[in-house]
């Protein structure tokens, strides 16, 4: 039986390196990009990314995203029944595994793997367990180029909102934080990197307080 992936797309640096860890194996290639979507906002659910700048990576990647719109607020109901029919559309077009950037949170795994269940999909989740303080050093140093677009101000600064994420800002983190954001403390955009055919050109717009966390809103440009 053919194998096929779908990748869970957040649009942050995780999940580019998945991808770059993915296409590794050709046996089970990487067909699509799916990304959860505030339909309110028209951005990226909590990455807060806007929609242009997903299609500009997804282009840059060679691949189709497939965007799921949520309703906001949205419930854990609502998530679902958003997510149910391209679960099964994804099954309609052979897709036998759906991947994830998940690093440890054995809870978020469990609730991915749930939703699932019944659908003849397989999870991936090819950076499970990773140290990750291994993991963001190698991102650096592999030249991924990710900004800051939200953080929890109530364990980082407010103005390392909008940052690169590099060796200085890994340098800067509080003693505590995990290096690559993973329990939430702050969420990232990918502009370039492996796997992608060009940059993703953006610049830095304003910076809001919003819902209590800080968000950047990085605007594309045409450069």
């Amino acid at each position: 039986m053919e194998q096929s992936t779908w990748l869970w797309w957040s649009s942050g640096k995780d999940s580019a390196w998945s991808l770059m860890r993915l296409r590794q194996d050709p046996k089970n290639p990487v067909t699509a990009l799916i990304t959860t979507v505030n339909a309110a906002a028209d951005r990226v659910a909590m990455h807060a990314v806007r929609r242009s700048l997903l299609l500009a990576q997804a282009a840059s990647l060679g691949l189709p995203v497939h965007v799921v719109e949520l309703p906001w607020p949205c419930t854990n109901n609502d998530y679902e029944a958003a997510v149910a029919p391209w679960l099964a559309r994804a099954r309609s077009e052979g897709v036998t595994h759906m991947a994830f950037g998940d690093l440890f949170l054995e809870d978020v795994r469990a609730y991915r793997q749930s939703l699932l269940e019944g659908s003849g999909i397989e999870s991936r989740f090819p950076l499970w367990h990773e140290p990750t303080d291994r993991l963001a050093k190698e991102m650096v140093t592999a030249g991924v180029e990710a900004y800051l677009t939200c953080i929890d101000p109530k364990v980082l600064r407010p103005e390392l909102v909008g940052r690169a994420y590099n060796a200085d800002l890994l340098r800067e983190l509080p003693e505590g934080i995990d290096p690559c954001g993973e329990n939430g403390e702050f969420h990232t955009f990918v502009a370039n990197g492996p796997g992608f055919a060009h940059r993703v050109p953006v610049t830095l717009g304003e910076t809001v307080e919003r819902d209590g966390f800080w968000f950047a809103d990085l605007v594309g440009t045409s450069s």
